[in-house]
This record gives C-alpha cells, structure tokens and sequence, in this order.
C-alpha cells in the first residue's frame, strides 16, 4: 500500500496503537515483532477489542479488508510517521544526551506549554518505536513538540532524526553510558553528536552548553545558541546558576550583560539538574516565554518516576534515583550527595548495567570514590558491585538486601538510593 493511502486511512482513526489490548474505538494496530511474540497473531484481536484497521506483515492473518498487509509493519510505522511529520507546520525539538535527556525534555515542554500547545515524549518512548508513536500524536492542535531520542548503538540517532526532521536540537550532555553498545567514550561522542551533523546539514537551530568543551567541540560557535552555567560568557544566550540544592535545587538566570536577575525555586534534587534547568530556560526564552512564566513552569515541575525524587518517609530521608545509572550520573550523584548536610547519611547503589568490557573498572571507580566520601552507611547491590575490591557490605541481589532491611531497619538516616532501571533498586523503597 502507497505511504499516502495508508496516511488517508490513519486520519479516519483515533489513535495509533501496538498493543492489542489498549486498543481506543477506531484506533490503528500496527502488528510488530518482538524477540518472543508475533503482533501479526494479535491483529484479529486488536480488532475485535475496538480497532478499526490493523497493519500486518504475514498475509496469511489478512481475512477481511480491515486487515492492511505490508512488507515490514515496523517500517511502515516509521514511514507514517515521517509523513505525517512533513504534513505539520510547526516546530519539532529534539533531546538527546548520555544524562537529564528525559528531565529536560519534561523541563522544556512544561516550560513551553505556558505559551503554546506542545506534545512531547511520554515515558521513555524515545527509540525506534516510541518515536514514530510520539510523532503520530501530533494534531492540528498542537503548535510544538519535543521529542526525546535515545540510542545505545551508532547510527540511531542519525535514523531518529530521519524520521522526525526536527528543527531544533539539544544534547544535554555526554558521558559514558551503553558503553557495550557503542565501544568507548568516543564511540558515544559520536553517536549523540549525529544530532546536530543532522541538524547543520538542514540548516537547523542547535543549542548547546557553552561550558561543556565536549559539546563546544561539535558546533561552530557562530551557529549555535549557547547557554552557560558556570562562566558568564557575553556570547551564551542566558546565564544560569545556581544559589543552592539542600535538597531541592534553587537558580538565578539572566541575559548576559543583562541587568534584570531572575529567581526560581524548582523541586529537583540535585545541582547536577543545573545544566538541564538552564536548557529549559534557553529554550523558553528564545521561544519568546516571559520570565515570570518560566518560573511558573519550572516551579510547579515535580520530577516522577523516581527520578531525581526526594521523598521523607516515616523512617528516612530519601534521595531517590532509580531510573537510570551509569558512571557519568552515579559519580556526580555522590558528589553531590556528599555535600548536602545532613547526618547520619548513607547511600545504597546497585550496579551500573550495559558497560560491557568496562564493568569491572567503572564499578571499582565508583567504590573507590565512595572510600573516599566516607558516608555513615553503604550499602552496594549486584554482580557487578560483588566483583570489586570494596570494604562495604555488597548483596548479590535486591531480593537480599530486601531481606536485610527487613530484619535490620534503617531509621534517621539521609540516604541516596542509586541504580540502574533494570535492578529495580526502587522495590526496595517500602523498606526505608
């Protein structure tokens, strides 16, 4: 079926949908594949549940006209949604980075939406999935969107960026994370730098932060929106800092050379939150949001999802970051947790997963760094934490610590509880 007879059936349907059991009235059902199902086998389903077509790449489930059969349904979906990008007039944002991607790009798009109607990534839609599903919820309502992209292998942004032609874009940082997937430091460089390669050679907006030489070494400084965090440059377009983070961070911002200092009082833990806090604020600000609705956003922002929470419990003072961990983001969480003042103060990791030949070393750094902090209390959690010459207690498991905490609770402490997603560290929160 041609791209445009498929774009005619998807502007009679509701929405467009991949699971087979959240299906709207007349939504559209794109049968994909995964290592161990066939969406081809739940397209009858999808229909008889409220779907009005479903778009299949095995003919031998086609057994009435509601059935749309294709070559490959993934590429379909991509293929729609790339078309249904060039049907819209408005301006598309794109996030990438190794750190604070998702927290900037919630930072922006609430920032954004003081002004103007804006979509933008739910979740962690951010790969070669849940981008074509985040652009295919774009209406005719919708005046802005900023779109997360996420990649743990060469080339994947360059093929986001394919599909969603964005017009302006943002990497929030780079570091060393999916080092498995991309082979080095400088492997993962150059993967989130094919954002703005995309974007110079379309004559795109790129904006950067002025005070990562990293980023700096990508752009040409005469191009580019610069913002700084550290280093009041006359050429960065705003001058963010920051006035405290105990817990919750707090900033000043002004225009370089600018007389007018603004105040905002956001709810992230965490002074590592500045540089995604200052991206918000550049990008609001060249998008013509007043200050005082910058504020606004950024102050009725509440991270989720436990991400850069802070939670008081019953027992404890919690410093919850569970959604995500590598080297970059785990050094720079302790750090900053060492300067909080608070006492008793303890910290609780689990491993740093998809490192692949640099586990053993990045793990060992960061016992070593918790040897020099000297908290009150650590506790680490995983295979990878278990190999490392360390003095602290290490359980091989959550489901042990779980056990632990249960016969031996903590009570009174501050406590930073990090890890990657895939260790589900945050079922153990009941417990503190």
């Amino acid at each position: 079926m041609l791209i445009e007879q498929l774009y005619e059936l998807f502007s009679t349907c509701s929405e467009v949908t991949i699971d087979s059991r959240q299906c709207a009235v007349d939504a559209l059902f794109f049968a994909l594949k995964g290592d161990s199902f066939d969406g081809n086998q739940f397209a009858l389903k999808a229909l008889e549940n409220g779907c009005k077509y479903a778009v299949i790449d095995d003919p031998q489930y086609a057994i009435d006209d509601r059935f749309i059969v294709v070559d490959d349904a993934l590429a379909k979906l991509q293929e729609l949604a790339h078309y249904h990008r060039l049907q819209l007039n408005i301006p598309i944002i794109a996030i990438t980075g190794t750190n604070g991607k998702t927290t900037t790009k919630e930072l922006i798009a609430t920032i954004l939406n003081q002004q103007f109607m804006t979509l933008f990534t739910q979740g962690n839609f951010n790969n070669h999935i849940g981008v074509p599903l985040t652009l295919l919820r774009i209406n005719l309502l919708h005046e802005l969107a900023v779109i997360e992209m996420g990649a743990n292998h060469p080339g994947e942004i360059r093929a986001l960026c394919e599909i969603v032609a964005p017009d302006f874009g943002l990497i929030t940082n780079v570091g060393k994370a999916h080092l498995e997937g991309f082979g080095s430091f400088e492997g993962v460089v150059r993967a989130k730098g094919e954002l703005y390669d995309y974007l110079f050679a379309t004559d795109g907006g790129v904006f950067v932060h002025a005070d990562n030489p990293v980023l700096m070494a990508m752009v040409n400084e005469e191009d580019v929106v610069e913002y700084s965090t550290f280093s009041d440059k006359s050429s960065a377009f705003v001058h963010v800092e920051s006035t405290g983070d105990s817990p919750f961070l707090s900033v000043v911002w002004k225009k370089p050379n600018g007389n007018e200092i603004h105040e905002v009082a956001t709810h992230l833990i965490g002074n590592y939150n500045l540089e995604n806090v200052a991206a918000a604020i550049s990008v609001g600000v060249f998008f013509g949001i007043s200050p005082s609705h910058i504020k606004k956003a950024l102050e009725t922002y509440e991270p989720k999802n436990h991400r850069s929470e802070f939670k008081e419990t019953e027992h404890n003072h919690l410093f919850v970051d569970t959604y995500n961990a590598n080297p970059s983001s785990m050094k720079a969480a302790i750090e900053n947790f060492q300067q909080i003042e608070a006492s008793p103060k303890g910290v609780i990791l689990a491993d740093m997963l998809e490192l692949g030949d640099y586990a053993d070393q990045e793990h060992q750094a960061v016992v070593d760094l918790l040897k020099e902090e000297g908290f009150d209390k650590v506790f680490l959690v995983g295979e990878r934490f278990s190999k490392a010459t360390s003095p602290f207690v290490i359980f091989p498991s959550i489901k042990e610590l779980m056990t632990y905490l249960k016969e031996n609770p903590l009570t009174g402490y501050t406590l930073l509880v990090k890890g990657s997603h895939g260790m589900h560290l945050e079922e153990c929160l009941p417990l503190l």
